[in-house]
């Protein structure tokens, strides 16, 4: 009779208390827009799927589940995509790999997007960090500030000089015809001007 009893008692790891879906759900939502966010903070493609990888596979060892699983996702991307940059050799692969910043394949990509992404390329580190954040991960300025540990004015104001700088790139574009890879693409047509009465 102890024995049963000791056996009902005895301490057996429980199963994990969510459903592993989560992570694949949130893998699914969040992987594109990190490994954007880590070329945006100087990571090739690789290096930011890489991280993102190395991210999930520690998530997935996790207990339960985050609070709030896309704000512990981003600040644990960052953190790692920081540590990951101190490698001395990661640091000259990246380097190298600079020039090709945004490695799109001109040939399955929109033409608009492929440009876009070189105006993107040429905003201050900063900058750029903080537009990826609020348009493609739709962060506020506060959350943003938070996580990056500055005031939300110096994030605000980071935005807003990041969408100046990527106005005057695009403007400086040749508004009728883009060249992609030696190819170059028509635009869409200007809207003719408008006469005011």
């Amino acid at each position: 009779m102890t024995n049963s009893c000791c056996l009902n008692h005895r301490n057996v790891n429980p199963k994990p208390t969510f459903d592993p879906d989560w992570c694949r759900h949130l893998f699914e939502e969040m992987a594109p827009k990190l490994v954007l966010y880590g070329r945006a903070m100087g990571l090739s493609h690789g290096e930011g799927e890489d991280v993102v990888q190395d991210l999930f596979i520690q998530l997935l060892k996790r207990a339960e589940m985050p609070d709030n699983p896309t704000h512990y996702c981003l600040r644990a991307f960052r953190n790692r995509v920081l540590n990951y940059r101190k490698s001395l050799w990661r640091r000259i692969t990246r380097e190298l790999e600079s020039i090709s910043w945004f490695e799109l394949d001109s040939a399955e990509t929109d033409p608009r997007e492929f440009v876009a992404m070189r105006c993107l390329r040429d905003l201050p580190t900063e900058q750029r960090e903080v537009v990826v954040l609020k348009i493609w991960h739709q962060m506020t300025f506060a959350a943003i500030a938070e996580m990056l540990g500055l005031s939300p004015n110096t994030v605000a104001g980071r935005y807003r000089y990041g969408l100046e700088k990527l106005r005057r790139l695009l403007r400086e574009i040749d508004e009728d015809q883009w060249e992609v890879d030696g190819e170059s693409y028509a635009l869409l047509g200007a809207a003719s001007g408008v006469k005011q009465a």
